[in-house]
């Protein structure tokens, strides 16, 4: 009935409006995505009797969606341990520097909570006023099996409580044996070794099934230190920066993590189209230095239980999740900040918890309809134990955020209509309702003015606060014939301040450092007055590509994004702030979260080209991707901070049997356009230069590469500022003006043995 309506309405609609596709490609490879559907054949003269064909739905990728597969993330766990990097091909993806294994990715320019990130269908949540353990930290390249990438119009069956792109990111399937085959046992074992800092680690699994229980084990582990920089660096004068006999100018102080240890235990029923799946895991970090922070993490110890049902009736599927994560985090000053005699410990404690309802209703052979559920809750607690016997941090406990929480409920539908063998559209409505409040807070000496005033004021304010979400998405999609497809797509997208954006109260400069999860070195102030994000987002694609999709093909997508309430910052002008950080131009300053008007527009290309193919030498294809984002703060005329200057990849990726290479060049422009509201450092362009080589036998494969192959010393544009050395509690005694500098050449081997 609902289609018969509108059926005349969109037909109208479709004759006036050349629809394009908005598209992430799936990665810096020979592969683009995957084929539309083919144009309707002409009917054979012949007739033939019903053939019922029952099977599972196949769905039509979008042009606007990048899937990333076990084999495109294979050559990169190599070289690195942070699973953010596995995505760092994709166009429209950068990422935030911050430990070495969170970084933090960005999606059309929008990072961290404004993208609704997945670890295994959870969402999970950070548990660090610096936002160092974020959700991708929680999963170990080794055990990533596919990554999703939706930029900008992400359907709202994927997700609430965002405004940009989705990240989901998934570990294998559990295995089961085949019917008749009785019983399996499968495992794999892997190590790695990278030259610059000297990284390490191994990675096992090992799986025991039958034909309907599986029993999976799996971990990991990685540590490295310092890494360092190119040689350029003391050349430049940069590594006399600051004291300390025991750092080399060459090395990134608080850049080594330490003891990364991942463990899970999986457990897996299935029966006739059902499966029931636990899993249970335990994250335990030893240390890991933040370069662009004051502090660095101590301690990290992670559990997740994550229940999954999935069933396939004869309407369609339905999926069923709740989950439980804990989190338990210490952070104070590493070995390569000064430690004033005396350190500066910080805890928190966080639990989140999830449910997850959601059906697929086929509606005839072409339309589904899709309804559902979700809920979270989050608690935390952020407190700062007293340090010494006397003076302003005595003597009681500093709570940054007490008794925090932030509630989120949320329903959704979503229709999506086949026309057509050309033409699909998909239209998705969803309210999600988020509930925030903490409780009261002191300082380390509750009777002393430095905390004793902004406590007071703080605690006199209703915290409670109640925001309505309301977010709409459309798309429609048209693939004329098998070697083109067009799609565009409009959002309207919502998110609510988190708690470390509404609750830290504290004006004391050394109390508002400890606050900040963009790496900027500035201190920041809570406001709980914070109205939620409302972004509204048009993006268009356009795909061609041979009708295989092997010998070539060129993606286009432009996108533009308006966000009413956008949180950014202002100068602090109240309580223990002063008149001069109003108007500094240089130095670190303190800033409070508030809401203005921001606008994000850009467009990325990518493309492949297959070159040839001889007995003798092998496959040769060509890849590239070309990224360019705008963003600017309609309220001040200001830049938005860490946007990503325009930047492009070029490789060619060679195959000769079991032996695959890729020499890729990278090259990044200046960043000129900074935040001045930050006091936000230019940085310069460069070029790069990587290799990688890998063989495959049946059992063992083994990676090669060199990253910096010159050893070209550069400024990461999206690093942050350089506090990773010194007095690192105070808010100038660390200079000002360098941006965190880049990794140099390193040499990196993998292996890995299935047996």
């Amino acid at each position: 009935m609902i289609r018969k309506l509108l059926a005349p309405a969109l037909a109208a609609l479709l004759s006036v409006v050349s629809p394009q596709s908005f598209s992430q490609d799936a990665a810096a490879a020979a592969a683009a995505t995957a084929s539309p559907e083919p144009a309707e054949q002409t009917p054979a003269m012949l007739t033939l009797g019903t053939v019922e064909v029952t099977a599972a739905r196949t769905d039509d990728p979008s042009p606007g969606v990048a899937v990333v597969d076990g084999r495109g993330v294979a050559s990169r766990r190599a070289g690195s341990s942070d699973s953010a990097r596995l995505l760092q091909d994709l166009p429209g993806v950068s990422l935030y520097g911050a430990g070495g294994i969170s970084s933090l990715p960005v999606v059309h320019g929008l990072a961290d909570d404004r993208l609704h990130v997945q670890v295994d269908g959870m969402d999970l949540m950070t548990a660090c006023p610096n936002h160092m353990n974020s959700p991708l930290s929680y999963i170990d390249p080794s055990k990533v099996e596919s990554a999703t990438v939706y930029a900008g119009t992400a359907p709202v069956s994927v997700g609430g409580d965002s405004i940009g792109g989705a990240i989901q990111v998934n570990s294998a399937m559990p295995r089961f044996a085949r019917p008749g085959e009785g019983f399996l046992a499968q495992g794999q074992a892997g190590t790695f070794f990278r030259s610059n800092g000297k990284a390490q680690g191994y990675n096992f699994g090992a799986a025991l099934a039958g034909e309907s229980l599986s029993l999976t084990y799996d971990e990991s582990h990685a540590q490295a230190d310092n890494y360092r920089t190119a040689r350029a660096f003391k050349a430049a004068g940069l590594g006399g920066l600051f004291t300390g006999d025991w750092l080399d100018g060459d090395v990134v102080g608080s850049s080594a993590y330490k003891d990364s240890t991942n463990r899970d235990i999986g457990l897996a029923l299935q029966h006739d189209g059902h499966l029931l799946q636990l899993n249970v895991s335990e994250q335990q970090i030893g240390f890991e230095g933040f370069p662009n922070q004051r502090m660095d993490m101590t301690a990290n110890r992670n559990t997740l239980v994550n229940l999954r049902y999935a069933g396939q009736f004869q309407w369609g599927e339905l999926e069923a999740r709740v989950f439980d994560q804990d989190t338990r985090h210490k952070m104070d000053m590493g070995p390569d900040r000064f430690t004033y005699g005396f350190g500066m410990p910080m805890e928190t404690t966080a639990k989140t918890r999830g449910a997850l309802a959601k059906v697929s209703i086929d509606l005839g052979e072409s339309d589904i309809l899709r309804l559902g559920g979700e809920y979270q809750a989050y608690d935390l607690d952020d407190w700062w134990p007293p340090v010494g016997s006397s003076g302003s941090m005595c003597c009681e406990a500093f709570w940054n955020v007490s008794h925090g929480e932030r509630d989120r409920i949320g329903l959704f539908a979503e229709w999506e209509a086949r026309w057509s063998p050309e033409w699909l559209s998909l239209l998705g409505i969803r309210a999600d309702t988020v509930k925030a409040n903490a409780g009261t807070v002191q300082g380390y000496n509750p009777t002393m003015g430095v905390w004793k005033t902004d406590a007071a004021a703080f605690n006199a304010l209703e915290r409670g606060r109640t925001d309505d979400h309301l977010d709409l998405s459309a798309s429609v999609r048209y693939t004329p014939d098998a070697s083109r497809a067009f799609e565009a797509g409009y959002a309207r997208k919502t998110r609510s301040a988190n708690l470390y954006e509404r609750y830290p109260w504290s004006t004391n400069a050394m109390a508002a450092l400890m606050n900040n999860f963009v790496g900027d070195g500035n201190g920041y102030v809570g406001n709980p007055d914070l109205k939620p994000e409302v972004a509204d987002t048009l993006s268009v694609t356009a795909d061609w590509h041979d009708a295989d999709e092997d010998k070539w093909g060129l993606k286009a997508t432009g996108y533009l994004t308006y966000v009413d309430d956008f949180i950014d910052a202002r100068r602090c002008d109240s309580g223990q702030c002063s008149a001069e950080n109003e108007t500094k131009t240089t130095g670190f300053v303190l800033l409070q979260y508030a809401n203005q008007s921001a606008r994000l527009y850009g467009m990325d290309i990518s493309g492949h080209l297959f070159l040839g193919r001889t007995e003798e030498y092998g496959s040769f294809t060509a890849t590239a991707v070309l990224n360019y984002v705008r963003g600017e703060n309609r309220s001040t005329g200001d830049d938005l901070y860490h946007i990503m200057p325009l930047n492009g990849k070029i490789a060619l990726v060679h195959g000769l049997g079991a032996w695959s290479n890729t020499v890729e060049v990278q090259s990044v422009a200046g960043k000129k356009r900074v935040s001045q509201v930050r006091n936000e450092v230019p940085t310069g362009g460069y070029t790069l230069v990587n290799l990688r080589s890998s063989y495959a036998w049946k059992h063992v494969r083994l990676d090669f590469g060199v990253d910096n192959l010159f050893d070209r010393f550069y400024s990461m544009p999206l690093g942050g500022a350089y506090v990773g050395q010194g007095m690192s509690m105070s808010t100038n005694t660390i200079p000002w003006g360098v941006t965190v500098p880049g990794m140099g050449r390193s040499i990196n081997v993998g292996l890995t043995v299935r047996f």
